[in-house]
């Protein structure tokens, strides 16, 4: 069996971290573990293990949250109730086992069901396809929405998706979903980008990928201008930045969920 001898275990981490091929395969039906384990190179109980410390810094990152000035006025004032079912859609800032959202769960209420969508690498026209269609069976009361941030991409400088295409995506996205379920809908923005960092960063060097804080910013102007509550991620997240000056440290991610609770309590 393939064990996690045979991969960098950084490599391990991070794959780990923001990759979770279920979500991609459903139609393959429930994935065991030793499956999920054996497409990270590592075993069932490796695999295991590692999700927990996720989920244990996630459970320190709330507590943390909770222990903050004004926090429990904060937490009161969400407005997720028992029996309430909330979803998350968006890409890796979201899918990322640390995330956000993944820090919000444990400051809900027993009783409030949370659905983590997010697919890594997802613009909103994949969102569309391939997110989309699963709030229709998951039947959500909630949905927080955070995308745009893959659609700004360029390739050598070359914008691959214009703002007027993101919008229409992202307005049919809440359409579409709220005439579907009923759900109520909370946006968040791109958290914007390290630009130095990317330019830095090897991978994205090679690629030639890069991203414009303006295309960020305009997207954000969009969200900012609908009628639903929009957190504005932007002051956040600036400053914590991993190396590849895109995702978010796990102190940024605690960074936005602060942002949140902030926005849902004015």
């Amino acid at each position: 069996m393939t064990t996690t001898t045979d991969r960098n275990p950084a490599q391990t981490e991070r794959l780990l971290r923001f990759h979770q091929p279920e979500k991609l395969l459903r139609h393959l039906g429930p994935l065991d573990e030793p499956v999920l384990a054996a497409l990270f190179g590592t075993d069932a109980g490796d695999y295991r293990g590692r999700l927990e410390r996720f989920e244990q810094h996630n459970r320190e990152a709330a507590a943390a949250l909770s222990a903050g000035p004004d926090a429990a006025a904060r937490i009161a004032a969400l407005p997720f109730r028992p029996g309430e079912h909330v979803v998350a859609i968006g890409e890796s800032t979201t899918a990322d086992r640390l995330s956000w959202f993944e820090i919000l769960r444990h400051l809900l209420p027993e009783g409030v069901r949370c659905t983590n969508l997010a697919v890594s690498g997802s613009t909103t026209a994949q969102a569309l396809a391939q997110q989309l269609p699963v709030p229709g069976f998951q039947r959500p009361d909630w949905v927080l929405c955070m995308l745009g941030a893959n659609d700004v991409q360029r390739i050598d400088r070359t914008p691959l998706v214009d703002l007027a295409e993101t919008r229409r995506n992202l307005t049919a996205l809440r359409d579409l979903t709220v005439a579907r379920t009923g759900a109520r809908w909370i946006w968040l923005t791109p958290t914007g980008t390290d630009p130095d960092r990317v330019e830095r960063y090897e991978h994205f060097r090679r690629a030639g990928l890069s991203w414009s804080e303006a295309d960020l910013d305009a997207v954000a102007d969009f969200l900012l201008a609908q009628p639903e509550p929009v957190v504005d991620t932007r002051r956040a997240a600036r400053g914590h930045h991993e190396p590849d000056g895109l995702h978010l440290t796990p102190y940024g991610q605690r960074a936005v969920t602060a942002a949140l609770l902030e926005t849902l309590h004015r």
